[in-house]
């Protein structure tokens, strides 16, 4: 890819659609994140979000429309190569492996090995590991923790902690907070605020609508796969948004 500009959005879609058979599932998205910036997706179950993110990491191809990373249109083939773009997913399910230690869970799929037998690496990812939640002051009781013994906090600033190791251009957050008590949410939230001072783009999928509002820069709406409109979040209001997401104020033109 060539060099990007500050002024090239990390993340573009351009008139993105996806059809699965004669569903319309989304239709002719369009969109731009830049790094440093929290966007977030909002609207009721069923609008179409899960399947946006789906066609950003990979698991989806559009079946019509680009998606363009700094600038250059790509088409990832699966959601391995979306990863190797620079393309991070945070899921709700976090999709971490219970009965594995933090520092496997980090390097999961990416494991660091040694010697001509190439065995794992396991001191080193351990060691970078630490490291990587110590700076991110994601308070866990160790690298070597199993997963299963975390709180859900704790699990959910390991998926994020692993998010910000390996994302280039681009995190994905869908529902990062949606199991999570009051306090452990507002561990989490500070995470997220921590990848935009990385200079990460971050696209935020939440029904918190408090939580949009306390974390994003922009917010766009969907409704039954359309695009409904996108606002700054310091010129609206939830009301407006509410407006938005229940139909009772149609899409701009």
């Amino acid at each position: 890819m060539s060099e990007p500009t500050r002024a090239t959005p990390a993340l573009r879609l351009e008139k993105v659609s996806k059809q699965f058979g004669a569903v319309v599932a989304i239709n002719e998205f369009s969109l731009s994140v830049h790094r440093g910036e929290v966007v977030a997706l909002v609207g009721d179950n069923g609008a179409g979000k899960s399947t946006l993110i789906k066609l950003i990491s990979g698991v989806h191809p559009p079946t019509s429309g680009d998606i363009l990373l700094d600038g250059q249109s790509v088409r990832a083939a699966d959601a391995s190569a979306a990863r190797r773009l620079g393309v991070e997913v945070v899921y709700q399910d976090l999709a971490l492996a219970d009965h594995q230690p933090v520092y496997m869970n980090m390097f999961l799929g990416r494991e660091l090995v040694k010697g001509p037998f190439r065995r794992l690496d396991k001191r080193r990812m351990a060691r970078e590991t630490q490291a990587l939640v110590d700076e991110l002051d994601v308070r866990i009781p160790s690298a070597k923790a199993t997963i299963r013994d975390l709180s859900g906090g704790q699990r959910q600033g390991v998926a994020i902690s692993r998010a910000t190791h390996w994302a280039q251009r681009l995190v994905l957050m869908d529902e990062p907070t949606a199991a999570l008590g009051v306090a452990e949410t507002a561990r989490v939230e500070e995470l997220i605020e921590r990848l935009r001072g990385r200079d990460l783009a971050i696209l935020l999928v939440s029904h918190n609508l408090d939580q949009v509002f306390r974390l994003s820069d922009r917010i766009t709406v969907l409704r039954r796969g359309v695009q409904i409109g996108t606002r700054l979040t310091a010129e609206t209001s939830k009301n407006e948004i509410v407006s938005m997401i229940t139909g009772l104020q149609e899409a701009d033109a």
